[in-house]
Parts: structure tokens; sequence; C-alpha cells
């Protein structure tokens, strides 16, 4: 908001004194908050700091000891810079004590060769910072008017951080107070070099106060939350110090980022948010850039190491997942798993991102132990109230981020073929699930369908038309084996009208039931039909 000396010595008005610079030449970008004149040695202990002096030095010693105290008070004091009409007292130079004692504090030290109208000159300078001021002032106004419209309109963190970054013209960045990155804007720079290291960087970056700058790591950094409960950190990267504008922005970016975590209760949360944006460009690139690697790592999940895919899906029917609650009942399960993630002391990114499960991407070292970690997890899950019960797939454990995709793909047809078993492992892997599993892998296959329709497509026909359980009937006696009595008690019917049931499929699709490959022809049929029931859009 306030001119450098630089700026002042630019001014019309101070360049016909023909402005020379003797000593503090390096400090020319000191801000002037005020311009003084002052024709007094003892000086000092009326400035407050800031202050160009300016002196016709006619009040000034030429004792070398007494021009250093003055110059001592003046730097004590804080000013700006001193400048000196050659008229007066000196004509030619200033004494060396003078220059001496300024070069010593650094302190900017301007000769004027021309008498000069000092009252000209404070009007200038002064007006110059009232204007600045004004001009600031209106920029808050401004500032206030563009976050409170984003808060009123229910604005997302990116629209917010994209603002910050266009106001500020520096990167910003949406951290949590674990310092794990939930959103930023890199304002034009490389978003890799950005994110590169940034917890161990934040964790370094300690504030006594809600908002302030720390130097060292050039960041201006404020709390966010509300009503008492803090939950992150905004960061905006800058190398200087940021004028108060920037401050302005910073703190009301973080009071329209409170305000929509507070009003979008039923959304995913930030971090969810996070997650599953990098999850999904995993799983649609095939090579992770480099950008996605920092943003992984820069959320506590180095895509480095053993990578294992994890699928958490709930035992919903398909009425459950169509209704209003089913989307609330994989949040809330996608906040427990990664709660259990980290009561397991396991690094994993968490997010739902279809609608049927959540997914995981555990991030474990060369050491670890796999099946301890899952059994962990396991348990820590098995230990969390849920809505609905759920069971834990994970695909084949990968030692590099572009083979994530496959391990996470593996995990999710895990998951949908354990859900049909009665087997209540506490963790399903592919092996477990044997013909389902093969199924779901190759459920994206038009032949699988094609199969499932021509064996079973004359017996969904008479059960559609005449409203007969067939199909049923055929279930139970594939999944016995082929052993009618048990079948029938299974089915709840007497065996006599089981047996007619059994005799009028034959009838039906023409085939021997206790033909061994008949029998298992159709039970790979009804097992892709299921497939296909429980995903029509398949």
């Amino acid at each position: 908001m306030y001119p450098t000396v630089a700026d002042v010595l630019a001014l019309p008005v101070l360049r016909h004194g023909r402005p020379k610079v003797v000593a503090g030449g390096q400090k020319l970008d000191t801000r002037v908050r005020w311009v003084h004149v002052a024709e007094v040695a003892d000086i000092g202990h009326l400035l407050k700091g800031g202050e160009l002096v300016l002196t016709t030095g006619i009040a000034l010693p030429d004792d070398a000891a007494q021009l250093a105290k003055y110059v001592d008070g003046l730097a004590e004091a804080g000013v700006a810079g001193l400048v000196v009409e050659l008229v007066r007292h000196w004509s030619d130079a200033l004494p060396r004590a003078l220059v001496d004692a300024a070069a010593r504090h650094e302190l900017p030290l301007i000769t004027l060769s021309r008498e000069t109208r000092y009252v000209a000159v404070t009007e200038a300078v002064n007006g110059l910072i009232v204007d600045a001021q004004v001009a600031e002032l209106r920029a808050a106004e401004h500032v206030h008017q563009v976050f409170t419209q984003l808060t009123v309109a229910g604005a997302e963190p990116a629209e917010v951080l994209r603002e910050v970054a266009r106001m500020t013209e520096s990167p910003v960045v949406l951290e949590t107070l674990a310092h794990e990155v939930l959103a930023y804007d890199s304002a034009g720079t490389d978003p890799a070099e950005l994110l590169t290291g940034w917890p161990s960087r934040s964790r370094t970056v300690h504030l006594g106060e809600r908002t302030g700058y720390h130097a060292d790591a050039g960041w201006l950094v404020t709390v966010v939350g509300a009503r008492g409960h803090d939950w992150g950190r905004l960061v905006v990267v800058c190398d200087e110090p940021p004028p108060d504008r920037h401050v302005v922005v910073a703190e009301r970016a973080a009071s329209a980022l409170a305000v929509h975590r507070l009003v979008a209760r039923e959304a995913d949360s930030l971090e969810r948010q996070a997650h599953r944006a990098v999850l999904a460009e995993l799983m649609t690139s095939p090579a992770p850039s480099t950008e996605l690697l920092a943003r992984a790592a820069a959320l506590g999940s180095p895509l480095s190491g053993r990578l294992v895919g994890v699928a958490v899906r709930p035992r919903m029917t398909a009425s459950q997942r169509q209704a209003a609650s089913a989307p609330t009942v994989l949040r809330d399960l996608a906040e427990t798993v990664s709660l259990a993630t980290r009561r397991a002391k396991v690094s994993a990114l968490v997010a739902v991102v279809d609608d049927v499960s959540v997914r995981a991407l555990l991030s474990l070292s060369p050491q670890a132990n796999v099946d301890a970690v899952l059994r962990r997890l396991s348990a820590e899950l098995r230990a969390r109230p849920t809505s609905v019960p759920a069971v834990l797939a994970v695909g084949t454990v990968v030692d590099s981020a572009a083979d994530a995709r496959r391990s996470l793909v593996e995990a999710a047809h895990v998951a949908a073929a354990a859900l049909r078993s009665d087997t209540d492992r506490e963790v399903h892997r592919l092996q477990d699930v044997r013909l389902r599993g093969l199924l779901h892998l190759l459920a994206d296959d038009e032949r699988v369908r094609a199969f499932a329709e021509r064996e079973l497509g004359p017996l969904l026909s008479r059960d559609a038309a005449s409203g007969t359980r067939l199909v049923q009937a055929l279930r139970h006696y594939c999944e016995h084996g082929g052993n009618k009595s048990a079948a029938a008690a299974a089915a709840h019917t007497s065996r006599t009208a089981y047996y007619q049931q059994l005799a009028r499929i034959e009838q039906v699709l023409g085939v021997p039931l206790e033909d061994p490959e008949s029998m298992l022809s159709l039970y790979l049929a009804l097992l892709a039909h299921d497939l296909f029931d429980d995903h029509p859009n398949r």
C-alpha cells in the first residue's frame, strides 16, 4: 500500500532537486509510511517509524559524534530514509561522519543539490499514500463482495481457491490440520513442484495466530474452521510479505470454505473429494503423471512401495441401492473405512467412486506384512458400527502406480462376487471367489451375457409368462449338486411337486438335468445371469 523510497525519488518534485543516493542504496525498497520535515537534531524520539525525513541540515551539528548520534536516533526510530538539501548548511557534500553512520545502519541517505519546496514534496508523497490507502480500502471492499457472493452461491472449494489465486496471483493450497492437501490452485505454476514434499514442508510452519506470514517458508497462512472447530489451513505461497489486501483475501476465502463445509454436510467431505479425484484419475490413466503422484503424496499416500487395491461393498439389495439413502450409506461407509485405515496405521486413499462400493488404495512399505495389515484393517472395520454389513475385498499386491488400476479393478470384481458368497471371511481375495470371480472378471465380455441368455432364455420367458418359479427351482438343484431331495427341502417344496418342476425345466430347455455338462452349463448361466441382474447397464 505504501510507496517505496525509490518511488518517492522518482516523483517530479524530487527529481527537480537532483537527488543523489550517498548511502543505504540497498534499502531503497523500504516503504514510506509518511513524510516528515524536521529541522531539529533531537528528532528520533518523536517519530513512529516508516517516515521519510526531510531536512535542510541547518540545525544539524558539524561535530562527527553528534552527527552519528543523530543518525543513530533515526535508525532506532525505524525511519525509511533521510533527505538532506545541500543549499543552506552544506553546499558541496555531507560530512563523512553523517554518511558513514547512515551506511553503518543501511539507512537510505539522499542529497538534493537544488533548493526544493518541501511542502510540495509532502503534498505529493502524502497524497500518493492517501490514494494508495483509498485504493486498498476499495480493493478490500471488492474482496468482501466477491467472497460474499461465492458464499451465498455455495461455491465449491475449487472455485474459492481459483478466486484466491486470481486475486493474489499466487499459488494457494487448502490442507487439513494433518497437512494433507485437500485442494489447490497452482496459479499457472508447476503443480508437481508446488505439491512435492508438501506434508513435510508444512509441518515446519508454525504460527501463533490464526493468520500470519511465515517468512522462512514464504507462506501466508490462515486457519480454516467455524463454531470452535478448526479443520484446515489455507496457504498462499508468496515470496514476500503480502499486502493487507492479500491477507483479507485469505481470511475471507477461509470463511467461505468454513461455511461451505457447514452447509454441505450431506455431501462428501473435502478429504473424500480429494481422494476420489486421485483414485478416479488412477483408474482412467494408463500412466500416472508426475502431478498425480505429487497429489497423492500430498494427501499422505505416496504411490510407491507396495500398493493394494481394496473394495468395501455393503450388502444392499437392488431396491436399497435405488433408495435415496444409498448415497448416505456409502458416504458413511467411506468415512468408516478412512477411520479404520488411520487406526490400523495404514496410508490410504479412500473414496466412493461408483454407486455400489467404497474403494481404497493402500500404500505400504516394501517391508510391510500385507496379510497382517489386512487383518488389522478388517478388525478395525468390524469394530466400527455401520448401518449395513459389508464385505472387504482386495486385489493383487502391485509395486508401481501404473499397476494400481489393475489391483483396484480386481478388488471391485472380488467384492461383487463375494456378495453372493455365504463364507464369512475377514478378507476376500480373487482365489477365494473362484468361479464367481472369473465371471466377474469377464463381465464386460458380451459373449458371457449372450451365453446366459441362450442357456436360460426359454426358462425366463416361461416364468415371466406363467408366473412359475422354474429358474429358482433350477438354482436349488444346481447349488445342491443335483441332489433332488436336498434341493426340494431348500425350496420348501414337497418332493413330488419339486420333481414335477424339474421335469418341466427339462421339457422347456430340452436338456437332461442329470447330465453333468448340462448342469455345469446351466449353473454357469445362472451365475452370469445374477451378475447382469445386479448390473443391468453392463
